[in-house]
Formats: C-alpha cells, structure tokens, sequence
C-alpha cells in the first residue's frame, strides 16, 4: 500500500448496550464461547470485589463476615453479583450516606443493593451478625460472651423538616425531633436500641428499649441508668 494512500473508513456499527443496562467498571466486557448461550459469566471477579474504594472490606474482615451470611437459595434464580461486592455496596451507602440511587456503577444496581439488605433485616441476618461479631469481640477481651451488666442512657437529635416518620419535641434539651434509647454492655458494644419521638420520657423509652431483651441477654442482671 502506498504512504498516501487514505485508509478505508471501517464501517462495522459500535456495539449497543441496551438502555438501562448496568455493567460494571472493574473489568472489561468478554464472551465466553464455552458459555451456553444465554449463560452469563460473573459481572465482577471476586479479586476486585475487595479493592474499590476505601470503605471496602478487607480480606481478613470478609473471612470473618462471610460465614455469617446466608447461603444461596437452593431454588429460584441463581446470584448474578458476587455476594462480597454486595456486601461492599452496602458499606458503601453506610459509611458515604448517598442514596441508593447514587451507588458507583463498579457496584451492582442499586436495585440489587437495597433489595438485599431489605431482605436481610426482614429475615434478621443483621441481628445474627451483629450479635456474633459482638461476642467474638467481648471473648477476644478475655471477657464472658454474653454480657451480666449494661448501661442504659437516651439521646434526643434534631430532625429536617424533610423528614419523614417519628419526630417530637424534648422540651428538656429543647430539640425537635427523635430519641436514640440505647442499652450497651461495659465495653461499650451495642446491645439494643429503640427510636421514639423526642418527646417521649427516658422512663417510657427505657420500659419498650428492654422488652423481650431477656432472651437475647440470659445472663444479663444489672442495669446503670442516668439518674435524671
């Protein structure tokens, strides 16, 4: 071919991705020709499923967390996202605080996202969790694993006009809006809590933040409350 001669103008049409598809960022689109053809490889490798961004749980944290989380469902459709990158998504709403719709597109759609941890805290899995990194911690401290004394104490906190659900007023500490009553152990670890409008009196919110606490708690005999 001569120097001069232009090159011919390739006339192959880019590829389309259909609206709304979500593909993520960490590696690039492949076909599988082993794959049937309707089977679909895993979107994100479990390798990059840890190294996103910095609120991204580490290896040693997923090995302790994994076990801890439900299996897959026997029946019904199979995960299309690696369970470690959900994981991920929902620290990262956590610790940034956007809105599901605002996940990076390197996550699985937030629809995935927020379905899942809905179906978590229906089912308790957040509860189990909580409650078995709580005792791993209290017998790392050399102390029991269920807790015999707790300390219980109230928080009132300010409210936007634009939210939603329970909302009051402390005329005590003279705030609009909810009470965190919160029951933790000497460590400091969470035992219970329970959110009611700021209007509502410590005594009220103390009587409902320990109901059915018993049986979660066996071993526990001793409460410190304010004495206001």
């Amino acid at each position: 071919m001569h120097p001069n001669t232009p090159l011919r103008q390739s006339h192959a049409l880019p590829m389309m991705r259909p609206p709304g598809a979500h593909t993520p960022l960490c590696v690039p689109e492949t076909t599988n020709p082993h794959l049937p053809e309707k089977a679909t490889p895993m979107p994100c490798s479990p390798v990059y499923a840890g190294s996103l961004y910095p609120y991204d749980l580490t290896d040693a944290e997923w090995a302790l967390l994994a076990p801890l989380l439900p299996a897959p469902a026997r029946r019904g459709r199979p995960r299309a996202w690696p369970l470690r990158l959900l994981v991920n998504a929902l620290f990262y709403v956590l610790r940034t605080g956007c809105a599901w719709r605002y996940l990076p597109r390197e996550y699985p759609p937030w629809q995935t996202t927020y379905a899942t941890f809905r179906q978590w805290r229906l089912h308790g899995v957040w509860q189990c969790v909580h409650e078995a990194v709580r005792r791993a911690v209290r017998l790392r401290a050399g102390r029991h694993a269920a807790p015999s004394a707790a300390i219980m104490d109230s928080q009132s906190v300010k409210t936007t006009e634009e939210s939603g659900g329970i909302k009051g007023y402390d005329g005590g500490k003279q705030v609009k809006g909810r009470k965190r009553h919160v029951l933790v152990d000497t460590l400091g670890l969470l035992l219970s809590v329970y959110v009611t409008p700021a209007n509502i009196s410590d005594q009220a919110g103390a009587r409902r933040l320990l109901i059915g606490l018993k049986p979660l708690q066996p071993r526990l005999e001793r409460i410190w409350a304010d004495g206001s």
